[in-house]
């Protein structure tokens, strides 16, 4: 973070259920198309029956911060089919209905005080305590599903 806004934002790919699967970390003053491919590809493997594991979502909902010809390119090109809301065409209430599991995982993160206000000047320790709080939250789903 040089210029602009102070701070730092987190980037989630969450399942239907707001478990999180991938997560990246940037300055606040980054557009968020920029990290796009970078929170995709941060999807550890699943294996689902026989053959290879899959690494990435079958769908991408993204808001209208990602409307982009380079980010539908990029899901494209891993296999993604990219259902991004278009600016000035698509309204933001029928997005509404995927977007709030996210906003409903960031707000989890944000029960962590930790994570909350950021005390780690260091962007590795701020990402390994992302990630405890993301392994926290996965563990309540396994909890409540169970």
């Amino acid at each position: 973070m040089d210029r602009g806004k102070p701070g730092t934002k987190r980037h989630v790919v969450v399942d239907r259920t707001g478990t999180p699967l991938g997560l990246s970390l940037s300055g606040a003053n980054r557009h968020d198309s920029l990290m796009l491919a970078l929170t995709v590809d941060a999807v550890p493997p699943v294996r689902r029956g026989r053959g290879r594991p899959r690494r990435r979502p079958d769908k991408l909902h993204a808001d209208k911060a990602y409307d982009h010809r380079r980010c539908r390119s990029e899901c494209r090109r891993r296999s993604i089919t990219p259902r991004i809301a278009r600016r000035g065409i698509d309204c933001s209430e029928r997005l509404g209905r995927y977007r709030w599991v996210v906003e409903r995982t960031l707000a989890w993160l944000n029960r962590f005080r930790r994570l909350t206000i950021r005390y780690e000047r260091r962007e590795d320790i701020h990402l390994a305590f992302t990630t405890l709080g993301c392994a926290l939250i996965c563990f309540n789903q396994c909890k409540r599903f169970c």
